[in-house]
């Protein structure tokens, strides 16, 4: 072999090896993780949209300015209010009435629960509206019944007839929802339909205190939710309802990153319990408690400020039966810890009444579990009148001049109340400006009539068939748990109503 030959020999093998040893370098270095993917929500809008719905409510008349004070109060506070940073729930869109409409408009979602028509979507959002309406992603528009509501839990149930099947979304369980997790909103945020966001799970179980829905723990999340977002669906990432929309964190009016939404398996339960019984109950212990400041701790000798101190003990109630008393400090229920007072009232208002639960509470610096009976809590006068127009006794009256319509009350309301057999009679309707500029509402009880004590209509219609214009009646008015007297004067003929 030649000399330049074999130096292109030794050149090749030289190449050769140079490239096998990157090679071997290049395998034995270690591949680069791959990067994570965010997840695809396509597939879950476009098999859930058709079930959301947008829900329109119109006011008009009495109605539409019973509701508009309270749209300008919120509107009237001052930026620097302290209020302003309380946790807001949004009306849809309520657009102040002028006085030649007299009407209200309140926008906001929901979504179909079950093909023959059932909806889900706020209280807030149709509380007393004089119509409600939905529309479909197909662009129907459909007249929507409100079959009932809490605003308690702030769920409300409409019904739609749709003449044939609809598209429904599948019910999750908001129960093993974690922080972290992502989930995804669809839902009419300023009236713009089908607008789809997303985040993540920020926290669960937050309880927002007694000054707003206390028997609710939320699923708090940082999806954006804006006005017109109200009732509509949470999803997680297999497609399925975890909760409904429907609050936001905010001192401006928008969203800052902090939204709230009701657990599905609360408002399935409200639900469960609106198509059987036409109305919501929750259970009570019968206790009024406080938060364990440093003072509290302190004096009790405990070891942190956790727990909830029991301030009040109601008589008769369960927790008096159990033998709770005031200075005890409740730490648990059901297995449940209890960390701050405001986590109580969830847990037991879930509770069934007339089931057993236990306490665990520290006195004397001892822990104990005390069995109890969880007692019913008292409905207010909304959710009495819903009861009462399930179940109208037959017998019922009222008076023309003052513009009301009363009927019997029933045993079972009566022990709602706390009332004794044949004391009061139920407002059925306030059907006339005396009775509607006075405040009264359906659901209010009427204890007596110019001093005179009434049970039955019958015993109304006595006591008011005598008034005249010009006359006054003093009424003894029951509006939830409190009592008061209201006074209805009869305009003479000319005057103006």
């Amino acid at each position: 072999m030649s000399r330049t030959n074999l130096r292109r020999a030794l050149g090749c093998a030289l190449v050769s090896l140079a490239v096998a040893s990157g090679a071997q370098a290049q395998a034995a270095s270690p591949a680069p993780a791959p990067a994570a993917s965010l997840p695809d929500f396509t597939g879950i809008v476009q098999k859930n949209a058709p079930a959301v719905v947008h829900v329109e409510a119109k006011y008009s008349g009495k109605s539409a300015r019973k509701a508009a004070p309270q749209a300008r109060g919120r509107g009237a506070m001052p930026p620097d209010d302290p209020q302003l940073d309380i946790f807001r729930r949004f009306f849809g869109m309520p657009m102040v009435p002028s006085p030649e409409e007299q009407q209200r408009t309140s926008l906001g979602s929901g979504f179909i629960i079950s093909s023959d028509g059932y909806i889900l979507t706020n209280t807030h959002v149709v509380d007393d509206a004089d119509q409600v309406t939905v529309r479909l992603q197909d662009r129907r528009t459909l007249t929507a019944k409100v079959i009932g509501s809490d605003p308690q839990y702030d769920i409300a149930l409409l019904k739609v007839d749709a003449g044939g099947s609809l598209p429904s979304v599948s019910i999750g369980d908001s129960r093993s929802l974690k922080p972290g997790q992502w989930v995804l909103a669809i839902g009419s945020p300023f009236g713009f339909d089908y607008t789809v966001t997303q985040g993540i799970v920020s926290a669960v179980g937050r309880n927002l205190g007694s000054q707003d829905q206390p028997y609710t723990s939320f699923i708090q999340t940082d999806v954006p939710i804006n006005r017109g977002n109200s009732g509509g669906p949470l999803f997680d990432l297999q497609g399925r309802v975890v909760g409904v929309n429907s609050q936001i964190y905010s001192n401006t009016g928008g969203y800052l990153g902090v939204a709230f939404s009701i657990p599905i398996d609360v408002a399935m339960n409200v639900v469960k319990q609106i198509k059987e019984k036409g109305y919501v109950t929750r259970g009570q212990l019968g206790v009024m408690m406080q938060p364990i400041t440093d003072d509290i701790a302190k004096a009790l000798k405990l070891g942190s400020n956790s727990g909830a101190a029991v301030t009040q003990v109601n008589p008769g109630s369960g927790a008096d039966k159990a033998g709770i008393k005031p200075g005890d400090i409740i730490v648990g229920y059901n297995g449940q810890p209890i960390t701050q007072a405001a986590d109580l009232p969830p847990l037991v208002g879930m509770t069934a009444p007339g089931s057993k639960a236990t306490l665990s509470i520290l006195r004397d610096g001892k822990k104990q579990d005390v069995p109890v009976t969880v007692g019913e809590m008292k409905r207010d006068g909304k959710a009495i009148a819903a009861a009462a127009g399930k179940e109208a006794p037959a017998t019922g009256g009222g008076s023309t001049a003052l513009g009301l319509a009363v009927q019997d009350l029933d045993s079972d309301t009566r022990q709602q109340l706390g009332l004794k057999a044949g004391e009061g009679v139920l407002v059925s309707d306030v059907n006339g400006p005396v009775a509607a500029r006075a405040g009264l509402q359906p659901g209010d009880v009427i204890l007596m009539v110019n001093q005179r004590r009434v049970g039955t209509a019958a015993a109304f219609r006595e006591a008011t068939k005598e008034l005249k214009p010009g006359d006054t009646a003093l009424l003894l008015v029951r509006h939830g748990d409190q009592s008061g007297f209201v006074g209805l004067t009869i305009p003479k003929a000319g005057e103006e109503e």
